[in-house]
This record gives structure tokens, sequence and C-alpha cells, in this order.
């Protein structure tokens, strides 16, 4: 939480041992328990070398990409974004609901899930502070619809690219056979958004007066920030490897405030807490598979080539995905189902994205999130986050896979 005195947007000071977070704690000991494996022979030392070859890509990427987070969001470019957003609403605090919606779906199948965890929060945020209202239901937006929204095509979601390889598909044809359970997903969730957090957040803020035309502290790095984004979004389009897109805009944006604003350069700004626990991660569901995970993915999954395997693979892919993460919830998934059994895999996917709710540690996207929130000082009540994301998770990815197995391409 920001403290009296803090800057706007600042980073909180987590040195100490005693303010660890428990999911600080989750981290360390999920590094340990991976580093103990190795040490012990409990996961090869080969296997272990090659797992970190593998997510060297994603570290770089989280890394870099939560430092343009952070210094985009000094420069002013969130608290610009969220004021336009208001200004579009005219007051109306159902027209914010849906324009809320929209531009985190569209973010999210456009770009991807991470994208949207990392550039739209802070946005969300700083559009309830402008508004005055609270925001918990504007941040609970972000991170349900970074992960429900993120069925519609191969980009949206890293998993979508695995899978994608499997079921031999073109982003044209993979969105013909995932519109509807994409529709589907997004509905079910503005439904469960509006009901549980905006309808009782409305009573005080509809109708809202929009904020007046926000002023950049500095105009120079307000666009010295916009163009590092805009080079990030452009860089995913044009399929630039994201660590590669996010390392070039995050080295932009530092070279302008290490110019203009060095003190804002802090080794705070470094997310070490999401570097930790990826590493730990990876290492510790690697061991866990080398030894029974696998087995046992193939006898909760099943061999039923129709209706029934369908909604097994998702219920798994969505139970594991929140106890371990949907990354090796889906390879340990798509490792036991057959390669011509195309609806099985798709329903897995939807378990592995839709699915990744109920737990801060389900998704990469839900991870940054949590810390994008953390960091600029909203208290997200766990329980209440818990409770009411584990009921999306259920009746979205029941839903979702329904729809997969009777609409159009079924």
């Amino acid at each position: 939480m920001e403290t009296p005195g803090d800057p706007p947007n600042a980073v909180p000071d987590r040195s100490r041992w005693g303010r660890l977070h428990v999911l600080d704690w989750i981290a360390i000991g999920l590094a340990v328990l991976g580093a103990v494996f190795v040490l012990t022979g409990l996961l090869p030392r080969a296997d272990a070398e090659a797992t970190m070859r593998r997510i060297i890509p994603i570290l770089i990427f989280l890394g870099t990409v939560v430092v343009l987070a952070e210094l985009t969001a000094v420069a002013g470019v969130f608290d610009a974004l969220a004021t336009r957003v208001a200004v579009t609403a005219r007051g109306s605090f159902r027209a914010l609901f849906w324009l809320c919606v929209g531009f985190a779906s569209v973010t999210t199948i456009a770009l991807n899930l991470d994208t949207t965890a990392v550039l739209l929060t802070p946005v969300m945020i700083a559009l309830a502070r402008a508004l005055n209202v609270p925001p918990t239901p504007l941040a609970m937006t972000t991170v349900w619809l970074a992960n429900t929204a993120s069925l519609l095509l191969p980009v949206s979601n890293l998993t979508n690219i695995l899978a994608s390889d499997r079921v031999d598909l073109d982003p044209v044809p993979w969105a013909a056979r995932m519109w509807w359970p994409q529709l589907v997903a997004v509905a079910v969730t503005a439904l469960l958004l509006w009901w549980w957090y905006w309808r009782p957040a409305r009573a005080g803020a509809d109708p809202f007066v929009p904020p007046p035309p926000y002023v950049p502290p500095d105009r120079v790095l307000y666009r010295t920030a916009l163009a590092a984004c805009l080079l990030f979004v452009a860089g995913i389009l044009a399929g630039v490897e994201i660590g590669i897109a996010s390392g070039a805009a995050a080295a932009i944006l530092v070279a302008g405030f290490a110019i203009r604003a060095r003190h804002r350069l802090r080794p705070a700004l470094v997310p070490w807490r999401l570097l930790v626990f990826v590493t730990g991660l990876f290492l510790v569901v690697q061991t866990i598979g080398r030894h029974g995970l696998d087995t046992v993915m193939g006898t909760l999954i099943g061999t039923d080539p129709g209706a029934e395997g369908a909604l097994r693979a998702g219920a798994v892919g969505a139970l594991f995905s929140n106890v371990v993460n949907n990354l090796p919830a889906y390879l340990a998934g798509e490792a036991v189902i057959a390669a011509d059994r195309h609806t099985q895999l798709l329903a897995l996917l939807i378990g592995t994205n839709v699915g990744p709710l109920a737990t801060p540690w389900a998704s990469l996207a839900t991870l940054i999130w949590y810390e994008r929130c953390r960091a600029a000082g909203v208290a997200v009540p766990l329980g209440r986050f818990v409770a009411t994301s584990a009921a999306l998770a259920v009746l979205a990815t029941a839903a979702t896979v329904t729809a997969l197995l009777v609409g159009p391409g079924a």
C-alpha cells in the first residue's frame, strides 16, 4: 500500500523481510524447492538446464514489461487514457461498464492476455480514482477478461500458440472454430462482473461527473512513454518475440527517465517475486511431472473421444491451472491427449484459458495483475477474489466447453 508522502504510482518498499507478503513467501518457497529437486537429483541437471533455457524468454518479458508499465504509469499515460474513457461514457455508469468490458476484451483478443494485465490494469485503476469510485470492479474486469477473452486468436494466449501447432489451424480457421465459445465466455464473464462487482458499486457512482482534461507532469516523458507502449504493441502485432518487444520498449523509456527523472529509476522497479516464482514453478512442476503428474492427468482426462472426454479435459485443465499454473497444466494435458482429438484438445485449452482465475498464480496474467494492483496501492480482498473467481471459472468453463461442442464447426 502507498504510505503518506509517497509519490503517485510509487512502488511499495519490500526490502524488509517482515513486510513480505504471503505470495512473496510462496515464490521463495517454490524457488528453494526447485533448487532442492535439482541438487538431490529428483530433477536431472540436464532437464533443469533445458527448462531454464525455455523460460528465459518468459523471464525477460516479465521483467521488462513490468518496468515498462511502472514507468508508463509515472509518465501519466494511464491517467490520460482513463480520462478519455470516462469522458466517452458521458456520466453513465452502465456505459462505463460496457466500455471497460469491450476495451479489455479487444485488448486481450488482438494482443494477448499478458499485455492486458500489464497495460490495462493501471488504466482501470487510474479511471476509478479519477471518478472517485471503488477500484475493485474495474480491476476485476481486467483480470477476468484477460483470461476469459483469450480464446479467439492464436496470439491471444501462449497456450493458443502451442495448441495451434497441434490442431494445424491458421488464425482465420482458428477464429471460425472458436468465435462462438469466445462469445459465450465473455458473456458469462460480463454477467457475473455486473452482478457481483459493478451493480453493488453503482448506487454511489451513477451518474458520475467526468474528470477534467488530464495534463501530464512532463510532456516529454509522456510522449516517450506513449511511443514506447505503441512500439511494444506494434512489435506484438508484427510477430516479434514478446521479450524482445517489451525489452526494446522498456529500454527506450528507461533512457528517457535517465535523462529527465533519474530519481524514478530504482531497483524496486524489477519484479523479483514474479521472476523467482516463475523459475521455481517450472522446476517444481517439471519434477512432479516426471514422478506421476503425467499419469494422473491421463487418468483424469480419460480416453473418451466424445462430449464426456471434452468436458473432462476442460475441467481438469481448469483445476490444474489453479493448482500449478495454466502453462504447465496445458502441457501436461496435451501430452496425454491423442493428436487426432482436436475437440478434446480445444476443450483442454478452454480449461487452461478460461479457468485460471481462482488463485493469483493460476496464469501469468493473473499474477501480473495482482502485482500491478499491489504496486498501485489497491488492496484486493483475497477471500472474495477467490470465491467469485472460482465460481466464474466453473460456470464459464462449463458453458464455453458446451459451446465448443454444440456451436458452429462442432
